[in-house]
């Protein structure tokens, strides 16, 4: 069963999710989605095998900014 979340952004990432919408023939939601789709898919290509990130002496990693 699907599980449905909220969020809350500041009025200028609203305007580029519905600008993103718009230039897309989207709606926001599936503009929503994708982003988190690929946000997900991001973090995953960024994980070894083991599942979590290899940290550096600083205890970054090479996903933190």
């Amino acid at each position: 069963m699907p599980t449905r979340f909220s969020i809350v952004v500041d009025d200028d990432r609203a305007h580029d999710i519905e600008h993103l919408a718009h230039e897309h023939d989207l709606t926001e939601e599936e503009v929503l989605r994708q982003l988190l789709t690929l946000g997900l898919e991001a973090l995953e290509e960024d994980r070894p095998v083991g599942g979590r990130p290899e940290r550096d002496v600083t205890g970054k990693t090479d996903a933190d900014p």
